[in-house]
């Protein structure tokens, strides 16, 4: 008897390896459109031509699509800015912030990090993360100027420092105003070292 060692081919379709980024992109895509509401799992499957059952196989609900939507939204990379001053650090920053807020996209982004971080704990999770980098990279910008004897004081909080500017940005969203200009970077710069430097005469 003559045995068949061959392999049985396998029936349907083949997966696609493509599919899973295709998703999350399409997923990203409807989100800064529309937000979680607006968003659903059929027309993610519409736009990344895709059937509810491949979405499914993947994520368990629309919600953890949303939040793996949202990891990938906010996989920022902050540049660390080290020019060889804290005022210069700061310039750099701010002016890298204030081009990112009046981007149509960039406002979109906040404004659904915003409304997400209220909806679900994960997303604003995920949201902190992307704040604290930024501090951690301010406190380093801290210890620089500290090192090279800039007259900063040690009670300088880089947590308020990070918060009172994304406040800013945040409380213009909520109040649909203008974002400050690029040009508005040195202002915002001296108005911060305004409280952080020592007063003049206190360094020996």
């Amino acid at each position: 008897m003559e045995i068949d060692h061959g392999v049985t081919p396998r029936r349907g379709r083949p997966r696609d390896p493509d599919a899973e980024p295709r998703i999350r992109r399409y997923a990203v895509q409807l989100l800064l459109e529309r937000g979680f509401d607006g968003m659903t799992v059929d027309d993610v499957a519409e736009a990344a031509g895709v059937g509810k059952a491949t979405i499914y196989r993947r994520w368990a609900s629309k919600e953890q699509l949303a939040n793996d939507a949202m990891a990938d939204l906010f996989d920022i990379e902050i540049p660390d800015a080290d020019t060889g001053s804290l005022a210069g650090d700061l310039l750099e920053v701010y002016g890298n912030a204030l081009a990112f807020v009046n981007n149509p996209a960039g406002v979109n982004l906040m404004r659904l990090g915003i409304s997400e971080a209220n909806r679900d704990e994960r997303s604003a999770a995920i949201y902190r993360s992307l704040i604290d980098r930024r501090i951690e990279l301010t406190k380093a910008a801290l210890e620089r100027a500290w090192a090279r004897g800039e007259p900063i004081r040690r009670s300088a909080d880089p947590v308020l420092m990070v918060q009172w500017l994304s406040g800013l940005f945040v409380l213009r969203i909520l109040l649909n105003e203008p974002m400050p200009a690029v040009a508005d970077a040195d202002h915002l710069v001296e108005l911060t070292l305004r409280v952080i430097r020592e007063p003049q005469g206190s360094q020996p």
